[in-house]
């Protein structure tokens, strides 16, 4: 037996089951008839199905932070004896309970074999599932803050302004301000300039994309640095960067409140709509899950990209509570 499944015996049956549900459903394993299952599964009673709903939130709500600070604590402390947590404490006790556990601990073992966002907790500036922020800064500094996104102010010179992206994505505009905004293990420096920082996991990783929307940019990591011109992107990750021309209507579609999708695959889409709706969108056929989707949605209305992309590919939609859909 493993580790996380002796963790899971300390559980209730119906919790414990709802987590080997979800489990299942991310492995990408998950086939059209292990979603039939799971619909049957969550009818038999409220419970069940409030089971499910709590366990994908705490998927959804840890999964980016996880990955994060796994890494993190894996390059900082190889070394370090590390102590399992019990996932009890934080079915139990809640999001908080779990982030004070990690803090303690370094190196916790939540629902799911994932890590809470400790780092978040220490952001000025948070948004959450559907949430939109306007933040301004003294001086002429002024940020639009997507979904799922938090940002820590930082020690800075006088007259100089200066952030850090922990996740999520950012619209920065300085009108001649020095500023940077740190955002993995680089600054993105500007003194007149309007950009967009995104820093959201993808595919399993978590690349950093920087998109030049006016004026000019410059990406510093240590002694070395990439200017960026207007309508370019810099894409950068610990394997190295890549520089190139930049489709500025998608990368800015969000501040104008539509998502714009140019042959994407089904499961980029699915990933990017579950930041802006309640509840998440499973994908229970891995033979749609690479199908191309081009479209432009409006954010404010999340729900009719279902009824979209059913009608485009033909697919199955299974609504469960919680905002739990199933797309086969």
């Amino acid at each position: 037996m493993s580790a996380m499944d002796r963790d899971d015996m300390g559980l209730d049956p119906l919790k414990r089951e709802a987590v080997g549900w979800v489990r299942h459903l991310t492995s990408g394993q998950a086939t059209t008839a292990d979603g039939e299952a799971l619909r049957r599964w969550c009818a038999q009673s409220a419970e069940h199905g409030a089971a499910f709903a709590a366990a994908s939130r705490l998927w959804r709500d840890l999964a980016p932070a996880g990955r994060n600070v796994r890494a993190a604590m894996m390059t900082e402390q190889p070394s370090r004896a590390l102590r399992p947590f019990n996932r009890r404490a934080l079915l139990g006790g809640g999001l908080a309970a779990a982030a004070s556990a990690a803090a303690v601990y370094g190196l916790a073992r939540p629902p799911l074999g994932l890590w809470p966002a400790w780092s978040e907790l220490a952001a000025d500036y948070r948004t959450g599932t559907g949430e939109q922020r306007q933040v301004a800064l003294p001086g002429d500094v002024s940020i639009q803050m997507n979904v799922q996104t938090s940002i820590a102010l930082r020690p800075a010179d006088p007259g100089v302004a200066r952030l850090e992206l922990l996740s999520g994505e950012a619209a920065f505009a300085t009108s001649g301000r020095s500023f940077g905004v740190y955002a993995a293990d680089r600054w993105i420096l500007a003194d007149q300039a309007q950009f967009d920082v995104r820093y959201v996991s993808a595919g399993g990783e978590r690349p950093v994309c920087v998109t030049c929307l006016k004026g000019e940019l410059r990406v510093q990591r240590g002694a070395q640095a990439t200017a960026l011109k207007e309508s370019q992107q810099l894409r950068y990750d610990a394997r190295g960067e890549t520089l190139a021309a930049a489709d500025i209507e998608a990368a800015s579609a969000w501040q104008r409140g539509f998502l714009l999708f140019r042959f994407t695959p089904l499961s980029d889409v699915v990933e990017e709509i579950n930041r802006y709706r309640p509840g998440r969108i499973f994908i229970v056929n891995a033979a749609i899950a690479g199908l191309p989707v081009s479209g432009r949605f409006r954010i404010d209305r999340m729900d009719e990209v279902l009824t979209q992309l059913k009608q485009a590919f033909d697919a199955r939609v299974r609504l469960l509570p919680g905002g739990i859909v199933l797309l086969s």
